[in-house]
């Protein structure tokens, strides 16, 4: 049993990669709302969903013998296997219900996340996926820590994992209480504790292996349902997306203003900043890298990419059609709308549950009860994906990362490693639990935006710079991540967003007038690290620096690249 800990610990730290960046949106959007009549036919969907989940699980563990196995499937993943699963981490609920929500309220505008989170991918395939592979290990650390020294660098990467996977993992877990209350009927603090028990489980037995078979099915029932509900709103139009967006812009209350840009993100620098974040964030989440030592080679590296980007694209242009189908569909539709709400503020605004609701209530509205259901199911079935792919990843720089390196030095046997990240695990899912609840009442839409920003401003510029730039240091590489990752934090914290609207200060006293600091914390990393870098003269730099040659050219050819392999 020891041994299978370790597989699911490599699954998880996937998962929670491609999660992240859908998250952003659901977050904050789903603020919950009265709770429901209970949703029998959601329920049983997602309980089939679970039992399936969970029968993979075993079949994963009798499968995962080894640390290679529980990090990273051993290799075994294919290229179309694992591009799926990519897409599968990708899309969350939180990207499914608050794009199109987003663009529900603001038309085009609402693209803007869509079109940040889809333009990293590039990014990730011409710089990040083919030499992360070949230098392969098991989590990025292992990437950026190559020719510098293990402890410090080590010691930064986890921190930067970490911290990311709480803020993800809090606004998951709140989203995941207020869309199942609002969904199932149920009791906040009971979706919460459901969902962490579940993700508990799926870690510490499961492995990279069962994370992402979970996240296919995920993918594949999730590309289903939104590709019927689109399919299903441009029938009722004739298959004519142009009267569709006719009829949107004579029902929305701000008409031709919906169909063109501007209005989300008026603030240049803001919109710099944020797609810089979405951009370089998805390069530097440590569940999306994670992914890349799945596969057997680079090759199979970038074929995942390639369709990962692929299906990511398609999904992202059916939020489109499916926010301006709930603009004609739902907020037409007095079922879906609250009366005194409708009254004060119009249609748009009185939306059940929020305008996170809006693809749910359109699932409603195009395919009745059952549709519904399954459309619930999937929702919280991708929260828990989520959920499961963060906690692995942090369970990961705990174990492998600081336990068998920093502590350790390197003399960790796999079994106590496994040990290590059951325990992490466990640890990890009952603190979810609790920060899920403690935090129920807040707006924790800048958690996610302060993730991304973080792993842009941290862990991005490390992992970069580590394969690609001879000079770095450990000295440089330390300072500048950390100076990266504070700033980002501090600069979040004094941000509008969190400064006025959390804690509650006079509107207009934030002391950073930006919602989203990336475009200055990656600066400061960049800098820091360039700075620290070309000024250490010791003797660890000069070592640091000879090692660049053979590790750049195995970076780039391959030549020495083992398969996914036992420490």
């Amino acid at each position: 049993m020891r041994r299978v800990t370790h597989r699911a610990g490599a699954l998880a730290l996937a998962a929670p990669l491609a999660l992240a960046p859908a998250l952003a949106f659901a977050a904050g959007a789903v603020e919950g709302g009265p709770k429901q009549a209970t949703n029998w036919s959601a329920i049983s969907m997602f309980v089939v969903f679970v039992f399936l989940t969970l029968g993979i699980t075993y079949w994963a563990a009798s499968r995962t013998k080894s640390a290679a196995q529980f990090y990273s499937a051993g290799g075994g993943i294919t290229g179309f296997q694992n591009g799926m699963a990519i897409a599968g981490d990708y899309m969350s609920a939180a990207s499914f219900l608050g794009i199109s929500g987003l663009v529900y309220l603001s038309g085009y505008d609402g693209l803007i996340y869509s079109v940040g989170f889809l333009v990293g991918w590039p990014i990730v395939t011409f710089l990040i996926a083919e030499p992360l592979r070949n230098l392969g290990k098991y989590t990025f650390a292992d990437v950026a820590s190559f020719r510098l020294k293990q402890t410090e660098i080590r010691v930064l990467a986890a921190c930067g994992t970490l911290v990311t996977v709480a803020f993800y993992l809090i606004a998951q877990m709140v989203g995941a209480g207020a869309l199942i209350q609002i969904l199932f009927g149920l009791d906040y603090w009971i979706a919460v504790v459901i969902v962490g028990v579940l993700m508990i489980v799926y870690v510490t037995f499961g492995g990279m292996l069962a994370t992402t078979w979970v996240q296919i099915i995920k993918a594949v029932l999730l590309l289903s349902g939104a590709t019927f509900m689109a399919l299903a709103v441009l029938w009722n139009f004739g298959f004519s997306p142009e009267s569709l967006f006719a009829r949107a812009v004579q029902v929305h209350p701000k008409h031709d203003a919906i169909m063109a840009p501007g209005t989300l993100v008026s603030n240049p620098v803001s919109a710099i900043s944020l797609g810089l974040a979405l951009i370089f964030g998805t390069a530097g989440l440590p569940h999306i890298l994670m992914r890349f030592f799945t596969v057997a080679d680079a090759k199979a590296a970038r074929k995942s990419v390639f369709y990962a980007t692929g299906l990511i694209g398609y999904f992202y242009i059916l939020t489109f059609i499916i926010g301006f189908g709930a603009i004609t569909l739902v907020a037409t539709n007095p079922d879906f709308l609250d009366p005194a709400i409708a009254a004060a503020k119009g249609p748009l605004a009185a939306i059940k549950g929020g305008s996170n609701m809006a693809a749910i209530h359109l699932a409603n509205a195009v395919g009745g009860n059952l549709f519904l259901g399954f459309i619930s199911a999937v929702a919280f079935a991708t929260i828990l994906a989520v959920v499961s792919g963060l906690t692995l990843a942090g369970a990961s720089a705990i174990s492998h990362d600081l336990y068998a390196t920093v502590f350790r030095h390197g003399n960790a046997n796999e079994q106590d490693e496994m040990r290590i990240s059951k325990i992490a695990t466990i640890f990890l899912g009952i603190l979810a639990i609790i920060l899920g609840i403690v935090f129920q009442k807040q707006n924790v839409a800048f958690m996610v935006g302060l993730a991304f920003c973080i792993a842009a401003s941290c862990n991005f510029p490390v992992l970069l710079l580590s394969m690609f730039w001879k000079g770095l240091t450990t000295r440089g590489a330390l300072i500048g991540g950390f100076l990266g990752l504070i700033s980002a934090v501090v600069m979040v914290v004094l941000s509008p967003s969190v400064w006025e609207v959390t804690i509650g200060n006079p509107k207009g006293s934030a002391p950073f007038p930006y919602e989203n600091p990336a475009l200055f914390s990656m600066a400061i990393a960049f800098i820091g690290i360039w700075l620290f870098s070309v000024t250490d003269k010791s003797a660890r730099a000069a070592t640091d620096r000879g090692g660049f040659e053979a590790q750049f050219v195995r970076c780039q050819t391959g030549i020495g690249a083992s398969g996914a392999s036992a420490h």
